[in-house]
């Protein structure tokens, strides 16, 4: 048996998109893309994501236990009386993700990379250690 996810604003969001399709929460147009690209490249777990318009200084980078965060900030610029904008999309602000990992990795060797608005991690794996049988005695 399958586990559907439940997603309890999706009629919400879909009498929305019938009013009108700007409305919808899931506007997949507006705002950050906040999508991760994690994969094994045989000795690490790396993980991409686009964040264009930032500076390196701008991102914060951390390892817990077997979770990946990601946060950064856009900063929001002053709007010029003389602009007359037809649309305005690019979102300012903050913006924070949280990845499962799925292997343990050495957090203090965790590298990060942010170049042409990509920001590449890569997190060594944790050497396995071999389960060794232990026999106890009951007393």
């Amino acid at each position: 048996m399958s586990l559907i996810k439940w997603e309890p604003f999706d009629e919400f969001d879909r009498l929305l998109r019938d009013v009108h399709p700007l409305m919808s929460t899931r506007n997949t147009q507006v705002g950050f893309d906040m999508a991760v690209d994690l994969y094994d490249d045989g000795n690490s777990v790396v993980a991409e994501m686009n964040v264009p318009g930032l500076k390196a200084e701008d991102i914060d980078v951390e390892v817990e236990d077997n979770y990946l965060r990601i946060a950064g900030r856009r900063e929001e610029m002053q709007e010029k009386k003389e602009k007359n904008h037809y649309a305005k999309e690019i979102r300012r602000g903050s913006f924070e993700r949280v990845v499962q990992l799925p292997d343990v990795v050495e957090q203090d060797q965790v590298t990060a990379e942010y170049k042409d608005g990509v920001l590449k991690i890569t997190m060594p794996k944790k050497e396995k250690t071999s389960d060794k049988k232990v026999k106890v005695e009951v007393k």
